[in-house]
């Protein structure tokens, strides 16, 4: 008789290919689109000038920038150091100050309660063990300490999308969807040690000349999308693509060929 177990995930080793595909594309040209939402969490977050800001999983920068300009201590962190790298070129050309530091969102190298807030926009949800993740956004902020995220939805636009990817390129086992972190249930059962749970759905517009052109920018530029269409043959390149279309024919609010797609996301802000 053969008895199957589940077998845990080597996060080790998701994590190594992840690091590839966020390395692969160019994805600051992507990420720097979405300046906006870091502004607007910053805004949210409403801290008082001085106060010391952990960015997690920050990319080039999004985020801290946003926190950097409103005069706190911001450390960027995140485990590419190429977005790393490009995160402080954003910061030096803004004679903004800011430390920049490899770190894995789910071993953050901090003691506990270092700091005033830890922030994540669209950064920390990929983390492949996201209960280990979420302890460490919790574990180094101080006690009234905030923890400030924009999630994508598992409905909206970008959920949809990976959604679609998985489709077509099977995630690893065991991994679960990063659009969790925009679900409110599983936000509020996540954090349930934490004092305050507040979660806004709020909406990001992708904004590209033609739907073609969307697909030509994540396909070359954004790493999951280039990774996708990269293990496939052509027939399955083909398939992805006119999936992609017909998402983006499903959610495109434009009437004259452009493409403005509102992508839902969670504006997280909890209290340790």
């Amino acid at each position: 008789m053969n008895i199957q177990t589940d077998v845990a995930p080597d996060y080790t080793a998701i994590k190594a290919k992840q690091n590839g595909a966020w390395a692969s594309g160019d994805y600051a040209v992507v990420g720097t689109t979405l300046q906006i939402v870091g502004e607007r969490l910053a805004e949210r977050l409403d801290l008082v000038p001085g106060a010391s800001v952990l960015d997690v999983a920050a990319g080039n920068g999004n985020a801290t920038l946003a926190f950097a300009r409103r005069f706190h201590e911001v450390t960027s962190t995140d485990y590419v150091q190429d977005l790393l790298d490009k995160g402080e070129a954003r910061a030096r050309a803004e004679a903004t100050r800011v430390s920049f530091q490899i770190a894995d969102a789910e071993a953050l190298p901090f003691a506990d309660e270092s700091f005033d807030a830890t922030v994540s926009t669209f950064g920390v949800m990929f983390a492949p063990n996201q209960q280990a993740a979420a302890r460490e956004l919790l574990r180094v902020i101080r006690k009234g300490g905030r923890i400030g995220m924009a999630n994508w939805t598992p409905a909206g636009f970008v959920g949809q999308l990976f959604k679609t990817l998985g489709g077509h390129v099977a995630p690893p086992a065991g991994v679960k969807s990063p659009a969790l972190w925009g679900d409110a249930a599983w936000l509020h059962e996540t954090f349930e040690a934490a004092d305050a749970v507040e979660i806004k759905l709020k909406t990001f517009n992708f904004r590209y000349r033609a739907p073609e052109h969307f697909i030509d920018v994540f396909r070359t530029l954004y790493g999951p999308v280039h990774k996708a269409f990269l293990a496939l043959d052509d027939t399955g390149r083909a398939a992805l693509e006119a999936d992609m279309l017909a998402l983006i024919d499903r959610f495109n609010v434009a009437s004259d060929g452009s493409v403005k797609i509102p992508g839902e996301y969670a504006e997280v802000a909890i209290r340790k």
